[in-house]
């Protein structure tokens, strides 16, 4: 199971790759699992917004967490498992679904839609941590239409089995206010473009959607501002938000998996309705961008 020792660096929320009948392309999951497993990555997230959790299925979530397993094999990395949705008691039965599959931790986001009261979503969130299973709490207001008070994640930080907060507020606050008070649980920074901003203020690391077509770099970011090389953290960060800026452009994962086709890294960009693939105009945009320089993901 996650221990807080093991929430640092950056861990890679996957996408879900699929074939153009809309089944789940296994064969290219783990080519790209293993890809990033081998290249460093410190954690794997599977069935996460940028795996399109709200179209996976339970069955299918089996097979991408055995094929995720078997990639990680002997790298022994945590294994994260997305089983947030907007009903509890479902959230509950998939975070014991992920139990029995080997997980080491799940991700469960805030409730989206209902936007319930903040009790609400205490015990949302006290449900779910009776499983047993650390927890990664996730708050994305922008796709949630709900944000969590401060006493809010102070009451949800000090339950039992949550581990971490995974962080798309679109600021620090949350984390400075924390600090100010004492310490706190391992923050991981969602918004891409804010990764080196949450680093400076003491978060653990990130969970980087975009470090699917710039592991390398993404790690060395990571790795140079651990040991105090501030200087080359930021050049590499300032290099790389270009990159983010594109992949945003459109819906998270569409640019994603755009490129990653296109780079031969999976075998096809197929998105599940209501997900498309990105317009023609930042087709062009990225490939005029130099992203898809050959080396991009060394297989």
């Amino acid at each position: 199971m996650l221990t807080e020792q093991q929430l640092h660096g950056i861990y890679m929320p996957i996408i879900t790759p699929f074939l153009p009948n809309g089944e789940v392309d296994l064969e290219s999951f783990h080519k790209l699992s293993s890809s990033l497993v081998a290249q460093g990555m410190h954690g794997l997230v599977v069935n996460g917004t940028t795996g399109e959790s709200p179209t996976v299925s339970p069955e299918e979530l089996s097979l991408l967490s055995a094929a995720a397993k078997s990639a990680i094999g002997a790298a022994k990395i945590p294994l994260v498992l997305g089983t947030g949705t907007n009903d509890t008691r479902a959230s509950v039965k998939k975070t014991e679904l992920a139990g029995k599959l080997g997980a080491d931790a799940v991700l469960a986001v805030v409730p989206y839609y209902n936007k319930p009261s903040q009790r609400g979503i205490v015990e949302h969130f006290r449900q779910i941590a009776s499983v047993g299973l650390p927890v990664i709490v996730y708050e994305i207001p922008a796709r949630t239409g709900v944000r969590m008070e401060i006493d809010t994640v102070r009451t949800i930080l000090d339950m039992d089995n949550v581990a971490a907060l995974k962080d798309c507020s679109g600021s620090t606050q949350l984390l400075r206010t924390l600090q100010a008070s004492g310490p706190v649980k391992p923050f991981l920074c969602g918004d891409d473009a804010r990764l080196l901003e949450f680093l400076e203020a003491g978060a653990a690391g990130g969970m980087s959607a975009s470090a699917h077509v710039r592991p390398e770099e993404f790690l060395n970011l990571y790795r140079n501002f651990r040991l105090g090389r501030t200087d080359e953290a930021r050049a590499i960060f300032e290099s790389l938000l270009p990159l983010i800026g594109l992949l945003f452009e459109e819906p998270n994962p569409a640019p994603i998996k755009w490129m990653l086709a296109e780079l031969g890294q999976i075998a096809h960009g197929t998105l599940r309705l209501p997900m498309v693939t990105i317009g023609e105009e930042l087709q062009s945009k990225l490939l005029h961008a130099g992203v898809l320089r050959g080396d991009a993901l060394a297989m």
